[in-house]
């Protein structure tokens, strides 16, 4: 697991230069290793090596390594498209969801969570470029949706996750994350302290532009092998 070790501590450290580079606090950003694809051996290692918080996108994937580390404090996050039929189960197990794009999704993860267990933290997802090929809600749609779901006593909305189009210019980049940030910024809610954007090949745009949260898959763990089903 040296190869690991190494790719985990180099995205570490790019986290921090970031930070450094437009002078904000060390650790204002937390990394979520996006462990798709992923067995259960590599979380643990990946674990053992300081790493605490998971994104999953296949539900019934993450159950099973859910299932295997359960002696772990992992934190759990969600961060896939979401099915209605699903929405109980996800409630039930994960700390976060990224991805809420609509009331209906939202309503029923509220209602399914079970009442011994902390509110739900939630995002909503935008989709801040107006691709047809993704999840989210419009930006003229997140401020309706988001005091809707601020009302919700099992969740606690914590703020806003977006994909934007792969680019490898920086300003592009920049500015897809600016987006996402004065949006959170316009809805002047209290409570809204988290910005779930950048990823491998961004975090550093993301990063000078707020994010609070940077989703990394590929960079940790590697190219993964295309998804069973």
């Amino acid at each position: 697991m040296l190869e690991l070790q190494e790719n985990l501590q180099a995205v570490r450290q790019r986290i921090r230069a970031a930070e450094q580079a437009c002078g904000r606090p060390e650790d204002s950003v937390r990394l979520v290793a996006v462990s798709k694809t992923q067995p259960a051996a590599v979380l643990r290692a990946a674990y053992d090596l300081g790493q605490r918080e998971f994104g999953e996108n296949y539900l019934q994937e993450a159950m099973e390594k859910q299932d295997l580390l359960a002696d772990l404090d992992i934190v759990w996050h969600f961060i896939g498209p979401i099915q209605s039929n699903k929405t109980r189960l996800l409630a039930e197990r994960f700390d976060w969801v990224h991805s809420i794009d609509r009331l209906k999704i939202a309503q029923r993860l509220n209602d399914q969570r079970p009442p011994g267990r902390a509110p739900l933290n939630v995002c909503i997802q935008v989709n801040i470029g107006g691709e047809p090929t993704k999840s989210g809600v419009t930006p003229a749609a997140v401020a309706e949706l988001a005091q809707a779901v601020a009302a919700l006593p099992r969740l606690r909305l914590r703020g806003l996750m977006a994909i934007p189009a792969p680019t490898a210019d920086e300003r592009e980049q920049r500015a897809a994350f600016r987006r996402l940030r004065e949006l959170l910024e316009g809805l002047g809610m209290p409570g809204l302290d988290t910005l779930s954007m950048g990823m491998s090949d961004d975090l550093e745009a993301a990063v000078a532009e707020g994010t609070t949260l940077v989703r990394v898959g590929t960079a940790i763990f590697g190219r993964r092998p295309p998804a069973k089903g």
